[in-house]
Order: C-alpha cells, then structure tokens, then sequence
C-alpha cells in the first residue's frame, strides 16, 4: 500500500470520524509526510510501526490534539524529532525506537505530562537527556538505549517516582549515577551498561527493593560492591561486568536465592569464591571471569543444578577441578582456562551431556584425557592445550574443533580427527599419524627382535635388580617395627576379590564394582547369573582372562591387567569396554590379533630363556659387592638412622616424639589433599600425628642435597632459627633434610593466613578492630625480637599479610622468618633478593641492600591492610606524595565494620 492513497481517507475522514489507524506491519511505503494530518482531528491512535516508510516526522503531527498512541517504530523515520510534539497534552505512548532519527530529544517532551510510555530507542539522537524529562510523573516506562547521547544524568530523573523500567544503555553518558536513582522505588529494571559513567555504585540504588533487573555493566563503576546489595531479594538478573571494581565478592550477596544470571567477570575482584554461592538454586548464568580470584573452586558451586553457562577463566585458582562437577547435568558451557588449576580431569565431566564447549586451556593440569568424555555426544569446542596432559587420545571422542596442543601426549592421532589442522596437536612430541608435520605411527607398530627385547627390558632389569633386592630388605625391617601400618590397609577393605559366592545372586540385573582395589580374577560363576545386564569392573586390579561363559551384556572391563583373547560373543561391545588392559588381543579396534601376540611371546621366552639366568647371577654378584662395601665404610648406627629417618631428620622443640615415619604418613606421602598453602618457596602440608597433635610441614621447592657444604650449611642455619623464642613467632620443631624431599616442621595454625581472613567476608568481620590492633602489636613485638633481641640479628626479608599466621583465637604469628637464608645460605644479609610484590621497599629495586628497613617498610604496608581490609595499592603512592589530595582515615577504613568509636 502507499501513502498516495491519503486523499482517499481524508474524504472520508470527516464523514467516519476517524479515531485509529493500526496498520503495523503491513508493508505500507512512501513518506509520512503525505499523509494530511489536518484531516484526523478526532485521531486517537496511529500505529504504523514495522513498515518501510521514509522522510521525517511532520511538524503538523502537533494539531492531532486527541493522540494517545503513537506508535512508529521500525519505520525508517530520519530527521528530528518535530518540537510540536509537545502539543500533544493527551499523548500516554510514544514510541519512535529503531529508526534513524537524529539531532536532540526536544525539550519540550517535558510539556506530555500524561506520557506514561516513551521509547526513543535503537536511533542516532545526540545531546544531553534534556532535565523536562523529570516533569513527566507519569511516565512508567524510559527507553533511550543505543543511540549517541552524552553529558551525566540529570538527577530530575529521580522525579519519576512511577518509573518501572529505566534503559539508557549504549549510550555515551559520563559522570557518576545520582544519588536520586534511589527515589525510583517502582522500578523493576535498569540497565545503564556500555556507557562512561564511573564512581563508586551509590548506596541509594540499594534503596531499589522490587528491582528485578540490574545491568551496571562495562562502564568505570570503581570501588568495592557494596554488601547494601544483599537488600535486592527480588533480582533474577546481575550484570556489573566490565568495570574497575575491587575489594572481595560480599557474603551478602548469598541472600539474593532468586538470582538466574551473575556476571561480575572483567573487574579486579581479589580473594576466594565465597561458599554462598551456593544459596544460588536458579542460578543459570555464572561469569566471575577476568578478575583476581584465587583459592579453589568450592564444592558449593557443583550444587547449582540449573547451572547452563560457567565461566571462571582469567583467574588465580588452584586446586583441583572437583569431581562433583558431574552432578551440572544441564551445563553447556564451560571455562576454568588461564587459571592454576592442577590434577587430573575429573572422569565425572562425562556426566555433563549438555555441553556444548569446554575449555580448559592454559592450566597444570596432568593425567590422561578420560575416557568418560566419550559420553558427551554434543560437544562442538574442546580446549586442551598448554596443560601437562599424557597418554592417548581416547578414539571415543565425538568429532569437534579441538586443541590438544603443547601437552605430554602420545601415540597415533585418531583417523577421524586427522582432519584438524597440525596446530590443534603441535607440542606433543610422542604423537603420530597421518597430520601434516608427525611422523607415521607404521614404525612404532613393528615388533622388536628378542634381542632387542633384551636390551630394552632386561638390560635395565639387571641394573636395578640390586637396588630392589636392598629395598625389599629394608622394607621387611621396617614392617617388623611398624606392623600398624600393614594391619591398617586390611581395616579398610581396599583390596580383595570378587566372592565365589556372588552366583547365588541369581536375580541380579546391575553389578558395578569399578574404582575400587579388587584383584584376583573374574570368577567363572559369573555365568549363572542368568539375568545381568549391566557388568562394570572397570579401574581395578583384575588379572588373569575373560570368562567364556559371561552371557552377552553391557560391560566395562577397562583399566585392570587382564589378558588373554577377548571372546568372541563380547566383540560387538565398544572398545573402550576393554582398553587400559595390555595383555588382551583379538577382532576388536584398536587391539592386535592373538597370533601375533603369540609370536610375540615366544620371543619374549626365547630371551628370557637365555638371558634371565645371565642376569640373576650379574644381580647378586653386584648385589653382594655393594653389601660389603657397606660394611666396610658405614657404621651401622649410621645405616639404621638413615634407612628411618632419611638423610638428616632432627627435631629440637617438640614435647613429644616425631618420627620420619609419622610424617610422611600424616601426609601420605605429601598427598595434594593435605596440602593447605603454596607460596614462593615451598608448599604447606596439614600432618595429624600418632599422639593427636598436628604440625605444619613446609616441604620447600629447592633442594641441593647432594652437595655437602649445602647440607652442612642448612643444618647450621636450621639450629639457629630453632634457638628463635617468641610468643608471636611460629615456633620451628625441626627440619628434614633427604635426597627425596626437604621439609621444614612448624606449629599449625587454625585459623590459617591474614591474608585469606581478610578476603572473606564473614571472617573479617569477627575480625574486629581491637583484635586487629592486636595484630599489629603483635607483629611489632615479633620484628622487634628479631631485629634487637638476636644476635646476630635477623631480617625476616618478607613481611607480607600471607605470613602473619593466626591461631584459634585470632592471634598474630610471624612464620617463614629465615626461609630465604635457609634456601640460600651463601647469601648475606645485605645482597639477598626477597619479599613479596606489593610489600617490598622501594629503595630496594636500586641498592639491593636488605636491612631491618625493608622489615618495617612492609609491616606498615601490612598495618594499612589490616586498616583498610585490602592491600593499600595506589594509595602508598598517594600517601607519599605531597601533591597528592588529602585522605581521611575514616574513607579508607574497611568498610564492613563500623567505625571505631574509641
């Protein structure tokens, strides 16, 4: 239809009288302007919206005294908005959004004092949000996102009491938000995201109590998030990403349980994820990504089940990624990239069958690439690289964009991913296949012959035969003086083997006993059980062959140390039912055929007829050479105390007996779940001993064990630490020094670092400010000591709030005190680099020169922390210099207690 045709409805409009035009969407062309105003006196509503008009808005729109609606949007309107548009006293909806109008919103917008509905979106208007606009009391809904206006926002905007929905988004607003936003307690939504306006985030948005919808994001809101922001129980959406905001995620926000959509990702966020987040239930959307948050990833977080999108990459986070990961069923996207995350992918992530993309680039993470992700059919993105990932790559992996580059990674790449481009596997130097740039897995496939096998398996055999022999002497004695060990592992039922018995189950349908510790082999009464469907003894010990007479079912056989012909019947199931078991052969992918696993072996006896014998006789013959030079050259009370305690183990000030033993078992073995702490020198270890008592052991990174002078030095240097006695220094009981491992034992502290108590929220305020002064005396008191009351002095070297350590009831301790000297005991004083970025003195970077001074440099950076209950950044310069504007003590105070009174 065309515009021509308005002589046509002027004739008739003063016989019909007009009151509504509604022709949305109905392709109607030409210009507006054609249509003859004047001949709609009684107009009420004109809605021409979704059309392909052209030309401007005419002026003559202003003698339509009666409009009430106006609806043009998605018209291709150009031009200015027409002053006259102010005539229109009984106009309650304009809408002009999604057109390309320009010039300025007309001032006399303020004269539609019935506008209840104003949408001016999605057009190119400049200029200022004119200050009328607060005359309009009515006005219920605001809409002037995506277009080019500047200048601040006018604090009458604050007048809109009836305000629901407020959009200025895209715009190019400066300033801060007014205070008088807080007056619009109506409002239910507010987006101001994508503009310049800067500042802290008001108190008096948090007066907002039925807002549903709050976007704050990508602009230069500064400042830490206010706790105020647990009063908005009715948000469903928060976006404040894309700012310069600091400071910790508040507890309080763990009281918004509506919360669908988080986003607080690319701020500068500090300290750990705080456990309310699992408060979230609705939660869907999560991204705290490219911020400064450190700790590990909580438990808390896997029980969000509506969980979609995750993403926490661009962070600080250790630990490992945890196993509960599995019960986000509905999570299609996930990235904990560029963090330091460690251990292995959980097997769980195959539980997650919604994703979609996962990436876990940029890590440390080690093991192999589990199995279990085979069961994600729809995953399209799948980022691995830059990781310490080893083994194979599964062949159950769907085909995908993939990165698996710059790993430990292995053997041939499956055919179906040869396809992707060499980039996707670079860095992998054990890899092959048909990619541009590996070599051909055709080679690797050949077997060796038997003297080959020799040098490659009983050649090494024989070298190390003796030093097993020695071990397993060793290792009886010990278990005569320590039966509790053994007798412990047999309490808790890890190891076994599948009961005889179990056939009496005759009805049983569902058997899974995988990851457990069973050996022995599958017992052929399996095959009465006529009825089972289901059969999973994967991740054990198994040995010994597949029965023939397991009836066909679903089963997973993998990861144990059968061997044998995989039987006929079970090679319709998918081999991965079998993998992770060397010794297997048969028609199934992936596996060779049992002939030639026969030759194989007959070769293998060939050697090992000839030269097993040859090598026994070389084993005991250096065997016994190595025992009398022993007892030649050691005296035994030596031997024992080095085969219990290793190379040198003393303990000075413990009222109880440690023994070498007790602490590698507290720990088993340094296991990473005992670890509490990693810092520049070594890594922190819980150890609960036999009596009950715990102690903290620092197994330290560097260790030169080898050389003598090193080890004469460190002992040295150990005794004088151990002679330190204050009651706020961490008290040092002993050290290890062995050829494994160097560790250095301490008192435990409960309550763990300063540093972590003051990043969390609920700590911190327990933390209150006569306690915290008492933190700062204590430090004071320790440094003195260790300045003044040792001779020769000591320099701490890295005061820091990571190690001021607090016991059960919040008292300060200095710990690490010497761990530097310790590590470099050629070193003095005054040339030995140290600290922590943040804490070290400036004169430092220019004279190298460590004195008492840079102690006392870093415990005032550590007494403003305590203050301000975040490091000081900016603000030491500030402080130092004379230019700069004058501070209150009372602005930088943390701000999550009250004020102190005294």
């Amino acid at each position: 239809m065309e515009l021509a045709a308005a002589p046509l409805f002027a004739s008739s409009a003063s016989v019909f009288k007009i009151t509504d035009i509604g022709l949305p969407k109905s392709n109607i062309k030409g210009e507006l302007g054609r249509l003859n105003f004047s001949c709609f006196p009684n107009l009420q509503h004109l809605d021409l919206g979704s059309n392909n008009l052209s030309g401007s808005i005419p002026s003559q729109i202003g003698s339509l005294s009666n409009l009430t609606y106006i609806y043009l949007y998605e018209t291709n309107l150009t031009g200015t908005i027409p002053k006259e548009i102010g005539s229109l006293r009984n106009l309650e909806v304009l809408d002009l959004g999604s057109n390309n109008l320009n010039g300025t919103i007309p001032l006399e917008i303020g004269s539609v004092r019935n506008l209840e509905a104003l949408s001016l979106d999605g057009n190119k208007l400049s200029g200022t949000i004119p200050i009328e606009i607060g005359s309009l009391r009515n006005l219920q809904w605001l809409d002037l996102s995506s277009n080019k206006l500047s200048g601040t926002i006018p604090k009458e905007i604050g007048s809109l009491r009836n305000l629901k929905e407020l959009d200025l988004s895209s715009n190019k607003l400066g300033g801060v938000l007014p205070q008088e936003i807080g007056n619009l307690k109506s409002l239910t939504a507010l987006s101001m995201d994508a503009n310049n306006i800067g500042g802290p985030i008001p108190s008096t948005l948090f007066r907002l109590t039925n807002i549903e919808y709050l976007s704050l994001g990508f602009n230069g809101f500064n400042g830490s998030i206010p706790r105020e922001i647990g009063n908005l129980k009715n948000l469903t959406s928060l976006s404040l990403g894309g700012n310069k905001l600091t400071g910790h995620i508040p507890s309080t926000l763990g009281r918004l349980t509506s919360l669908q959509i988080l986003d607080l990702s690319s701020n500068q966020l500090h300290s750990s994820i705080p456990l309310v987040i699992g408060n979230f239930s609705a939660l869907s959307y999560l991204d705290l990504s490219d911020n400064r948050i450190c700790g590990i990833i909580p438990d808390e977080l896997t029980k969000l089940s509506h969980l979609k999108y995750l993403n926490l990459s661009s962070n600080l986070l250790s630990g490992q990624i945890p196993f509960a990961i599995g019960k986000l069923f509905n999570l299609a996207s996930l990235d904990l990239s560029k963090n330091k995350l460690s251990g292995s992918i959980p097997t769980e992530i195959g539980n997650c069958s919604e994703l979609r993309n996962l990436t876990l680039n940029h890590n440390s993470l080690n093991g192999t690439i589990p199995l279990e992700m085979g069961k994600i059919l729809w995953l399209q993105n799948l980022d691995l690289s830059h990781n310490n990932l080893s083994g194979t790559i599964p062949k159950t992996l769907p085909p995908m964009y993939l990165d698996m580059s710059f790993n430990n990674l292995e053997g041939e790449i499956p055919t179906y991913l040869q396809g992707h481009p060499p980039k996707s596997f670079v860095g992998n130097k054990g890899l092959c296949g048909h990619v541009k740039g590996f070599p051909s897995c055709s080679q690797s496939q050949k077997h060796p012959p038997s003297i080959i096998l020799f040098v490659k398996i009983f050649l090494p055999l024989s070298l190390i035969l003796p030093f097993i022999i020695l071990g397993f002497i060793l290792l009886l004695k010990r278990q005569n003086k320590t039966p509790k060990l053994n007798s412990r592992a047999a309490k808790n039922g890890d190891v076994g083997s599948i009961p005889t018995g179990i056939d009496n189950c005759s009805k049983l349908k569902n058997l899974t006993l995988n990851q457990n510790s069973l050996d022995g082999t599958i017992p052929l009464e399996m095959g009465k059980i006529l009825f089972l469907e289901k059969f999973d003894l994967s991740h054990n010990n198994l040995s010994g062959t597949i029965p023939k007479t397991l009836r066909p079912m679903y089963l997973d056989l993998s990861f144990n140390n059968l061997e044998g012909e995989i039987p006929t019947y079970l090679r319709d199931n998918p081999p991965k039912s079998f993998v992770g078991n060397k010794g297997l052969c048969g028609q199934v992918e992936g596996f060779p055929s049992c002939s030639q696993c026969q030759k194989l072996t007959l070769s293998i006896i060939l050697s090992v007829k000839i030269f097993l014998p040859l090598t026994l006789v070389l084993a005991f013959t250096i065997f016994g050479f190595i025992l009398l030079l022993k007892s030649k050259s050691e005296n035994p009370k030596l031997v024992s105390r080095a085969a219990k305690n290793g190379d040198v183990f003393s303990v000075w000030n413990y009222d109880g007996k440690i023994l070498y033993e007790d602490l590698i078992n507290a720990t088993e073995d340094f296991h990473i779940g005992y670890c509490i702490g990693t810092g520049g020198y070594g890594s922190v270890y819980k150890a609960e001993l036999p009596d009950g008592k715990v102690v903290a052991l620092k197994k330290l990174h560097h260790s030169e064990t080898e050389d003598s002078a090193f080890v004469k030095s460190f002992q040295n240097e150990a005794r004088v630490l151990s002679t330190v006695r204050h009651r706020n220094i961490v008290k040092l009981y002993g050290f290890c020094l062995h050829k494994r491992c160097m560790f250095l034992i301490y008192e435990y502290m409960e309550r763990g670092s300063l540093f972590c108590v003051l990043r969390n929220d609920d700590e911190a305020i327990e933390l209150n400010w006569t306690k915290r002064l008492n933190i700062v005396k204590s430090v004071a008191h320790a440094l003195s000591y260790l300045h003044h009351d040792c001779t020769p002095s000591i320099v701490h070297r890295d005061i820091s709030s990571n190690n001021i350590l607090l016991d059960s009831n919040l008292e300060a301790f200095v710990a690490d005190f010497g761990t530097a000297r310790l590590l470099h005991v050629d070193s003095s004083n005054r040339t030995l680099r140290a600290g922590t970025y943040g804490y070290i003195a400036p004169e430092l970077a220019y004279t190298m020169v460590v004195t008492e001074k840079c102690d006392v440099y870093g415990f005032g950076v550590v007494a403003l922390e305590i203050l301000m209950g975040t490091h000081p950044g900016e603000l030491l310069s500030s402080l130092s210099s004379s230019s700069g504007p004058k501070i209150m003590l009372i602005d930088i105070l943390d701000q999550r207690l009250l004020p102190p009174m005294n």
